[in-house]
């Protein structure tokens, strides 16, 4: 299985939109895919048609995330059918409250990890993709602490690169004290407008970043930018108001079509680090 946090501390630049549509396209790929909405904001629990499960006038509210991690509910009990091949476990406005029952509690930053760890259902799931609260708080860094790989969606503009050794900091401080797995695994930029000098300017920038940034830490000496980018598309902004993704709202749109070739590359991304360690296992 596959443990994908999908974090920026930015809001705004499509963090949301490429955890659910590339859990959409690799569902669509025919991979068992689960989505963790970790975001106070539930935002992914709303792109899928969730809404409706989260209102607190119900005689019986359905489970969220906060259960999760505040009321030892276990994960089992919060998988949703969002489409074929595609469960989510939703988040709702009371999350926010964590940050701050949290604060006194051994372990805070590890909650989620163990919750992973004792749920013996994700060996049914090929990927687990965590979409992250855009900061750096508690449960940003739950999420770090229970995951593989890290994937970070950038907007090509000069403003998205502010921060980003904070970033970076947080990820090798979590992978040097709570999870050694921890890797920065991918880039992704999205809102990309390839007829602007901007985005080809920002691309190379970002390339640049990270060759200098391989050397620096092998918690991201194998990140890849990946070379698919998600074109700036009005459907992808409309499909939320659906409870859709991509592919059930527009799925002939370009947005459609970037998010299942980045999941193209996500795959053989996969295959081809499986295969060199198997390699380098072999030779071992």
């Amino acid at each position: 299985m596959r443990s994908i946090a999908v974090i920026n501390q930015k809001g705004g630049v499509g963090k949301t939109t490429t955890a659910v549509n590339l859990s959409a396209a690799l569902a669509a790929a025919g991979q068992r895919v689960g989505l963790i909405d970790i975001d106070p904001q539930a935002h992914a629990s709303l792109h899928l048609g969730s809404e409706a499960q989260l209102g607190s006038g119900s005689q019986q509210p359905v489970p969220t995330v906060y259960d999760l991690l505040m009321r030892d509910l276990p994960l089992r009990q919060l998988w949703r059918p969002a489409c074929e091949n595609l469960s989510i476990a939703t988040a709702h406005i009371d999350l926010a409250a964590a940050e701050v029952e949290l604060a006194g509690v051994v372990g805070r930053e590890v909650i989620l990890r163990d919750k992973l760890l004792a749920a013996e259902e994700l060996e049914s799931f090929d990927f687990i993709l965590i979409d992250c609260p855009p900061s750096l708080g508690i449960l940003t860094l739950n999420a770090l602490s229970a995951v593989d790989d890290v994937f970070l969606p950038l907007q090509p503009h000069f403003l998205a690169l502010h921060g980003l050794s904070k970033l970076l900091q947080t990820i090798g401080l979590v992978a040097e004290r709570l999870n050694e797995r921890l890797q920065l695994a991918g880039v992704v930029l999205c809102m990309y407008e390839s007829g602007t000098r901007l985005a080809a300017e920002v691309s190379k920038d970002v390339e640049e970043f990270f060759q200098e940034a391989r050397r620096a830490s092998p918690t991201w000496k194998h990140v890849r930018l990946f070379e698919t980018r998600i074109r700036r598309n009005i459907r992808l902004a409309e499909a939320p108001s659906f409870g859709q993704s991509i592919f059930q709202y527009a799925d002939k749109s370009r947005g459609a079509e970037d998010y299942r070739a980045l999941a193209g590359e996500v795959l053989a991304y996969y295959a081809g680090r499986d295969l060199l360690r198997s390699v380098v296992s072999h030779a071992a």
